[in-house]
């Protein structure tokens, strides 16, 4: 699947709900998690390969073998803690080629350190489970995806356009461009 750069209109969309996990919605996520390992990411949304329906899957393992990924239709935050956790986040969508892991183009997040999420899992079962810390962080930042919304928003002004800036220019300078 090709991942989808900024200012690519689609990351800016809201995603609609799963109806259900069939075959069709189970092959989504199994070729979206093959992407997510594919371009060395830790979580990747349905926006983010150019579809607008409600997935997200998530490995943050040491083993990166899929034996703990998470694939997710219809998640949802149930509760949120008020005790915040900064995380220094990245975005696969947020650079200008899948090359580019700059460090110009990270910034510290904050968000609640622990979660409870209601999902849909590839079988189609209605799961519940809790996270912390960096899942924690990895959920919500999916969840933002699929509603449009990219971890530079929630960075200042200044530091965003920084960010922005340098994809822009390291494009220009022969990254390919996956924004359109």
């Amino acid at each position: 699947m090709t991942v989808y750069t900024v200012p690519a209109p689609v990351l800016r969309q809201k995603a609609k709900p799963v109806e259900k996990v069939d075959a069709r919605v189970a092959k989504i996520m199994k070729d979206m998690l093959e992407t997510m390992y594919a371009e060395d990411g830790v979580g990747l949304a349905a926006n983010q390969v150019g579809l607008l329906e409600r997935i997200i899957v998530v490995d943050v393992s040491h083993s990166r073998d899929g034996s703990e990924a998470l694939m997710m239709a219809n998640p949802e935050l149930v509760w949120t803690s008020e005790d915040p956790f900064t995380y220094r986040e990245g975005c696969l969508s947020v650079r200008p080629c899948s090359t580019e892991t700059s460090e110009e183009l990270y910034a510290n997040v904050t968000r609640p350190r622990s979660i409870r999420v209601r999902y849909l899992d590839l079988n189609g079962t209605a799961c519940e489970i809790g996270a912390e810390e960096l899942l924690s962080q990895c959920i919500q930042h999916e969840i933002d995806h699929l509603d449009g919304v990219l971890f530079v928003d929630h960075i200042s002004a200044l530091k965003r356009g920084m960010i922005l800036r340098k994809i822009e220019k390291l494009r220009r300078l022969g990254g390919s461009d996956k924004s359109k």
